[in-house]
């Protein structure tokens, strides 16, 4: 299959440029692009060079190749370096020239991620090659540089997904399994497009060619060439290079499992810190905090920021130090405890760590009873992503919940749907919801609040939502809404925690401190019933469900963790220490 794909792109190729699908040049003000493309000074290079290799490519070499393996950032020192942007499809999207003094790089050279442009010598180049971990080091070592360097990284991540370079989503727009895979893609900030064969004739013709039936669909087109039929998550993580691998000997300082605000937190203040930190989560960056189309009353921020924005800065922030991330990472279960604390992965990987910080959050609860859970992906939904909400423009659509991201989620819903109905079964939202989303609510004029009001069943039509029979103080009501949004009560995710011997309450939650057993703990400890082993943010019994009271249990937990992990490291085996994480 990618053979076949191969002779197709080589045609896409061998067209003329003027032949080749463009889509229009993104437009940034000045001071954006002169960020972007950051112009590096001949002191500037002399510090870098400290750390980096030389290279010389010849006229026509490629540099970097989107899709293939990456070895670094590379500063240009003599010559030219044609940057393209392309997607899946090996259309040409955009192109510019990196000239001495400029570097090629976005954010997944943080990390040692497979290239997403192709940059080819268009004269001899000398450049300095920088590995992950000396860019890491410059970044953080040369503080103004840095700063500057990591601007650009980011500014050109945002632009490789404004440009929709990178892989291609070919399916249905309005098929579950295309909205589920948009939505990976976008939680993990990862540039993507998707296209309907149905409108594209390009997409349509080759798929014909390289016989691929409707049965297939969806289907992920890499940078490389290789087609994903149906792909799983893992599958596509696995085939774009996001997964690092693990020595097996490694003993990292800290283990966090769960990648929201609390884990991301502590990541960032682990690894500031010089500790050795890996990251695991089973699906995206930002936990449930992720979702929220805008949180309005975080500290620092005036004007609001998406959980999706908040979540990327982080994880950005936790890679600059040199914390390993691998999303999306499952874990089966905490295999034994003791010194090392054992983790063994869903994959059969095992995981061994001086301390264990769980930061798996909570889920919102599945609607069992009334057939909406049946049609998860077909109408029912638990957050509000940008792909739901666009396949909401226009209709009108419900929101199922009467807490603070239910009250994001509609406030997000009203700038596309007809009409919200937001549904609660309290009297009112005073208790549960911020007095800023309620007036907002209030206010709007396609929005209507139903308080005491609770979905009895659904009406199916082709399989998917066609509208919600509730109960209300009137008695019966019927909407005709073909999206419904679940925002209803929280359950801890601990199920692969059972057997381990970490305590919880009645409701699944992990107790810490003395509600877990210890005696003499300090006042605050986050420490679970296993020595070594914490829980902080909304899996923590007690806990305040706020992002801000999350980052700050992340924060306070690497003061406590610092002692376990002085205490383990002096029995240790010897070198256990040193052994490095190699990254794929």
């Amino acid at each position: 299959m990618k053979d076949d794909l191969d002779l197709i792109l080589q045609s896409h190729a061998s067209d003329s440029v003027e032949q080749r699908v463009r889509h229009p040049p993104l437009h940034h003000d000045e001071h954006a692009r002169g960020d972007m493309h950051a112009q590096l000074s001949a002191r500037e290079i002399e510090r870098a060079r400290r750390l980096g290799v030389p290279r010389k490519y010849p006229a026509g070499e490629f540099l970097l190749e989107a899709g293939q393996a990456c070895a670094g950032m590379l500063i240009v020192l003599k010559g030219a370096v044609r940057i393209i942007y392309r997607d899946g499809l090996g259309r040409s999207l955009n192109e510019l020239v990196l000239r001495p003094g400029q570097f090629v790089a976005e954010v997944g050279q943080l990390s040692g991620k497979p290239a997403m442009v192709d940059a080819c010598a268009i004269e001899d180049v000398e450049a300095l090659l920088l590995a992950p971990r000396q860019l890491r080091q410059l970044i953080v070592g040369e503080a103004e540089l840095g700063e500057r360097v990591m601007r650009s990284l980011i500014l050109r991540r945002s632009r490789l997904v404004e440009a929709g370079a990178g892989p291609v989503i070919i399916g249905d727009a309005g098929d579950p399994d295309v909205v589920a895979l948009q939505n990976f893609f976008a939680r993990n900030d990862y540039p993507h497009h998707k296209t309907d064969p149905q409108c594209d004739p390009q997409a349509r013709r080759l798929l014909k060619q390289v016989g691929i039936s409707s049965t297939d669909l969806p289907v992920v087109l890499c940078l490389d060439g290789t087609v994903l039929r149906r792909p799983t998550e893992a599958a596509i993580s696995s085939q774009l290079g996001w997964l690092p691998s693990f020595e097996s000997h490694h003993i990292y300082d800290v283990t966090i499992v769960g990648a929201g605000p609390a884990g991301l937190a502590t990541a960032v203040y682990a690894a500031s810190e010089g500790l050795s930190v890996l990251v695991l989560d089973g699906r995206a960056p930002g936990g449930q905090a992720g979702e929220s189309s805008r949180i309005e009353n975080y500290l620092g921020f005036a004007t609001g920021v998406s959980g999706g924005a908040l979540a990327r800065g982080a994880f950005l922030q936790a890679q600059k130090f040199g914390a390993q991330i691998a999303i999306p990472m499952k874990v089966r279960c905490l295999q034994t405890v003791g010194s090392p604390i054992r983790l063994e992965l869903i994959d059969g990987r095992r995981i061994r760590t001086h301390t264990l910080v769980i930061a798996t959050g909570a889920s919102y609860r599945r609607a069992e009873s009334n057939g909406l859970d049946e049609l998860n992906g077909r109408g029912a939904h638990y957050w509000v992503s940008p792909a739901s909400a666009k396949l909401s423009e226009g209709m009108e659509v419900a929101v199922i919940g009467g807490g603070n991201s239910a009250g994001q989620g509609a406030a997000h819903l009203a700038m596309h749907a007809s009409h919200v109905h937001v549904l609660f079964r309290r009297d009112s939202l005073e208790s549960t919801m911020s007095q800023y989303l309620i007036s907002r609510l209030s206010d709007a004029a396609n929005v209507t609040l139903h308080a005491h009001t609770e979905v009895e069943s659904v009406r199916v039509e082709d399989g998917t939502l066609s509208g919600l029979r509730c109960s209300t103080p009137d008695g019966a009501m019927t909407l005709d809404v073909r999206h419904a949004f679940i925002f209803t009560g929280a359950a801890p995710n601990t199920a692969w925690l059972k057997d381990s011997g970490v305590r919880t309450d009645d409701k699944g939650f992990i107790l810490t401190g003395s509600a877990a057993g210890h005696t003499g703990q300090l006042p605050g400890s986050l420490e679970t019933s296993i020595p070594g082993v914490f829980a902080i943010g909304d899996v923590r019994s007690g806990s305040v469900k706020r992002v801000a009271a999350a980052v700050g249990e992340g924060a306070g937990v690497v003061a406590q963790i610092h002692p376990v992990i002085a205490k383990r490291r002096e029995h240790a085996q010897p070198g256990a220490r040193e052994m490095m994480l190699t990254t794929a």
